[in-house]
């Protein structure tokens, strides 16, 4: 007899799986951050590259090491995101680079944060197949972070930054797949 909680996270991983695996390709993304306490607001365009990472990829045994797990097989699955971004309205470069996620139970392990070179942690949960929620928590921070398929090609992107209990930054995004 499989017990509910058991059934449950099942599920859960299964539909985690499926969200990672309907991500992969290539998207262009298009964002906006408000900055809560001046009101600034600054435009970014983005390519994304997303690739899905079966469990045992060389790419997750690094980051299973980075997080001291103790199996390098630990991490179910993953992906790996390359992005290069610019700034919308004088296209002047604001970042590129690459990042790995990897999920475990209700965890999702990232070589690295946002704000951070170091790698963090984030407990997630899916409140339907086609979203996935995130909560990551470091440097007296949180980082709350909605992403949403809708349909095929699009999903949208919601972020909200905390500093020390108050909302510092939201984050919006549409993104389009591309490839």
């Amino acid at each position: 007899m499989i017990l509910q909680a058991d059934l449950t996270q099942t599920t859960q991983r299964s539909l985690a799986e499926q969200f990672f695996l309907q991500t992969q390709g290539r998207w262009s993304s298009q964002r906006r951050y408000y900055t809560l306490p001046n009101g600034k607001i600054q435009e970014i365009s983005s390519i994304l590259e997303i690739q899905y990472l079966p469990q045992g990829h060389e790419a997750l045994h690094h980051l299973a090491q980075l997080h001291h797990l103790d199996d390098p097989t630990a991490l179910w699955y993953g992906t790996q995101v390359s992005w290069d971004s610019e700034e919308s309205v004088n296209r002047r470069k604001q970042s590129q680079g690459t990042t790995v996620f990897g999920i475990a139970g209700t965890t999702l392990y990232r070589d690295r944060g946002f704000a951070t070179s170091k790698p963090v942690t984030a407990k997630f949960y899916l409140s339907n197949p086609q979203t996935l929620c995130l909560r990551t928590e470091y440097n007296n921070s949180v980082f709350e972070e909605e992403i949403k398929l809708i349909g095929n090609n699009y999903r949208t992107r919601q972020t909200i930054i905390s500093r020390a209990g108050e909302e510092q930054t939201i984050g919006q995004y549409l993104e389009k797949r591309i490839a």
